[in-house]
């Protein structure tokens, strides 16, 4: 997938005039792209229209017209589109009550770094985390990390012919898989590759 640029954005009148549209298109589009592992984690994939809408949403809370101040969110969420051989996710720890997700975080450490995609019968394929800054620290972890999953050329023609796709966390508080992804869901997701 190719970066966004400023010519694929809507200026903030024009975002205006076509947000509800939008809107229902972006977040139609990511039902299908969020992938639950066990009751308190997800992974959200990414693609250019996710990451659009993540944009220009930015754009019209913060009133960004500037076309520096553009290009800096651009070069922001550019690098969670996906490069063709890889898919990019969102990885968020979801607990609904506050007091238990500080708990839980802290039990948490180095989550982001047992997750994991297995193709078929290919090796399990975990992330290369939060390249962008570092989301933990020595009593907890974020509640939110940024993943890219690197497929060899063997597991996307796999892909590509249908193959199942599981995915899980094993972590020693947090083990949990799925059972094989939705075929829409997978569909969303082989479109992202090359």
């Amino acid at each position: 997938m190719k970066p966004l640029i400023r010519a694929d954005l809507y200026p903030l009148e024009k975002y205006a005039e076509v947000r509800d549209d939008f809107r229902a298109k972006a977040l139609g589009h990511k039902q299908h792209r969020r992938v639950p592992i066990g009751p308190n984690a997800a992974l959200y994939f990414e693609d250019a229209l996710t990451i659009q809408y993540q944009i220009q949403e930015m754009l019209r809370v913060e009133r960004i017209y500037e076309a520096d101040a553009i290009q800096e969110e651009l070069d922001t969420y550019n690098p969670l589109i996906p490069d063709g051989d890889n898919w990019k996710a969102t990885f968020m720890i979801e607990f609904s009550d506050e007091n238990e997700r500080r708990i839980q975080l802290q039990k948490m450490l180095g989550i982001e770094k047992v997750v994991w995609i297995q193709v078929a019968d290919f090796d399990r394929v975990h992330p290369v985390a939060d390249e962008d800054l570092e989301r933990e620290n020595e009593e907890k972890t974020s509640a939110v990390h940024f993943l890219r999953f690197e497929f060899t050329q063997a597991m996307t023609h796999a892909l590509k012919q249908g193959a199942a796709v599981n995915m899980g966390i094993d972590h020693p508080i947090y083990t949990y898989m799925t059972g094989p992804v939705a075929n829409k869901t997978k569909a969303c997701l082989v479109a992202d590759l090359d």
